[in-house]
């Protein structure tokens, strides 16, 4: 028999407390919808009237399937629940659901809040009970209970089945500085559960200060609870929160949850992960961790050579689930570490193929070590790599030829007698037989310069003749820059990472004494790789 485990995303309340994060109504609606395509149970979106965005939110909030909850917390001291204007202005979202914090560690009730020990009951008893009286489904934050469980367990109890007699449907115990390590998770859980408090009303709400929330939140499924809480790229204050990217693979391909545990993210729906994952980091305009498990761009990445010589043979020896199952891919990165059988699987993922032993293959190792020593790092820069074995396979087109680029900055007063930068890029391309000479500012929709790089990059797009549509869907998504050497004589290495319509990322490099000359062979690199992956032809 399967038991049901339900999902309750809270990244657009707890997740928006990250640092330097901060939703507009349009992008809590976009993650909205993600979040309910995906199958999540529970979505939080905020606490309405805690702030404008998050009450214009609840106003504009999109239909889902997903139960739609409201946060806020319970009564204060000397007021009835009904009185209380906080309350209200929660209750007055509309939503299924209502989700209340209160305390349960004693130290806080008394020192924080400033109120008894009973009284804390009384408003944790008088706000639950008004939610259920009004038709809501209930839920009960418990905040700092792991804490308040380790200095006063009978008291941390009491708050418990004060919101379980009020008629809360989930208590959710919240492991609110993150401090709590697996082990002591589970026993606690397991205590509340032979207390009286079944586990089928039970919730999980870990952070992740130790690096655990994830543990903790299997290690709490394991002891009993049937919710876990959570956010997409475990997002939320100071270190975060229980990552749902990498639990949610979790529960549906790892033993024992996958068999014990029935969840509404459908099987099909899982190969999503790694386009939400990534969505929300556009959204965040922030770059997404490379070291993520199962979203991660170096998650299914195999740079030894004795792991790539087994990979070929057979995945699973190096690979705990396919990566095409969260919707992510293997890679065979490319560096002086590197061996024909990295090689040879990287040139046959680019749909090249090798025979072993082919003499070629040691001339590309020998030119990737060569170039690695002057600055070029190919192991992040998969795309740059497949075009240099092309190079030297004589399987590389020349769509286009760069007769010249130049670049100008400028600093001077505006109109407004503001001192601001300027920039300006001038490329000539040779397309067949014609010449094209392209021009372009960098400016935004603010008319701020967006800088040097940003106006070659848009200079050399701006006119490709044959090529045009192919890349017109293509943009930088992140600019990387290392000093490999100090002193007068250092060397500059950029590496760029571009995306196009579809989603698709890719990675090139380029080095040199000078900043924008690097930048601009990482530009070129990431044009002509699009124009060989969408298989179009010289013109």
């Amino acid at each position: 028999m399967t038991e049901r485990l339900y999902l309750y995303d809270t990244t657009l309340r707890d997740g928006q407390q990250t640092q330097g994060v901060q939703f507009s109504v349009a992008e809590k609606i976009q993650i909205a919808q993600a979040l309910d395509a995906l199958g999540v149970d529970y979505i939080e979106g905020g606490w309405p009237g805690a702030n404008p965005t998050d009450s214009d939110f609840f106003e504009a909030r999109p239909q889902t399937r997903a139960v739609f909850t409201a946060f806020g917390m319970t009564k204060r001291a000397g007021r009835s629940a009904e009185n209380d204007d906080v309350l209200a202005g929660v209750m007055n979202a509309g939503t299924p659901a209502v989700c209340l914090v209160g305390k349960t560690h004693d130290f806080h009730v008394t020192t924080a809040l400033g109120v008894s020990l009973e009284e804390n009951l009384s408003a944790i008893r008088d706000s639950l009970a008004h939610l259920v009286a009004k038709g809501r489904e209930a839920l009960f934050d418990a905040e700092h209970f792991f804490d308040g469980w380790k200095a006063n367990p009978a008291y941390a109890l009491d708050c418990l089945k004060a919101a379980r007699d009020a008629g809360a449907r989930w208590i959710v115990l919240c492991d609110t500085n993150g401090g709590t390590l697996p082990a002591e998770v589970f026993s606690i859980v397991q205590a509340v559960i032979a207390a009286g408090i079944p586990g089928d009303r039970l919730g999980i709400h870990c952070h992740d200060d130790t690096g655990n929330a994830v543990a903790c939140s299997l290690a709490a499924v394991d002891a009993g609870v049937r919710q876990i809480q959570g956010t997409l790229n475990g997002l939320g204050e100071r270190c975060g929160n229980a990552s749902l990217t990498t639990l949610i693979p979790t529960l549906l391909l790892k033993e024992p949850y996958a068999s014990r545990f029935v969840t509404n993210v459908a099987a099909e729906t899982l190969p999503q992960m790694v386009r939400i994952s990534r969505r929300l980091d556009d959204i965040l305009n922030r770059v997404p961790l490379r070291s993520s498990p199962y979203v991660g761009a170096s998650a299914f990445a195999h740079k030894a050579g004795l792991h790539a010589s087994a990979i070929l043979k057979d995945p699973s020896t190096y690979e705990h689930i396919p990566p095409e199952a969260v919707g992510n891919a293997r890679v065979i990165p490319m560096s002086n570490q590197a061996g024909q059988s990295n090689l040879r699987a990287r040139l046959a993922e680019a749909g090249i193929v090798v025979a072993p032993g082919d003499p070629r293959l040691a001339r590309i190792l020998e030119v990737v070590k060569e170039r690695e020593d002057q600055g070029y790092a190919y192991d992040g820069a998969q795309a740059s790599f497949e075009l240099l074995a092309r190079r030297e396979l004589g399987l590389l087109p020349e769509f286009f030829e760069v007769k010249r680029y130049r670049v100008i900055v400028e600093r001077r007063r505006n109109r407004y007698d503001e001192m601001v930068s300027v920039s300006e890029a001038v490329v000539v391309v040779k397309i067949g037989d014609r010449k094209v000479l392209s021009v372009s500012e960098s400016f935004d929709g603010d008319a701020a310069d967006r800088g040097p790089v940003n106006a070659l990059a848009r200079a050399l797009g701006k006119d490709m003749g044959p090529y045009q549509a192919s890349i017109d869907d293509m943009r930088l998504v992140d600019f990387k820059v290392r000093i490999t050497q100090g002193g007068t004589d250092a060397i500059t290495r950029v590496i760029i990472d571009s995306e196009d319509g579809h989603g698709n990322r890719w990675s090139t490099v380029g080095v040199s004494a000078n900043l924008i000359d690097a930048s601009f062979t990482a530009l070129l690199d990431a044009i002509t790789w699009k124009l060989i992956r969408d298989g179009v032809r010289v013109g």
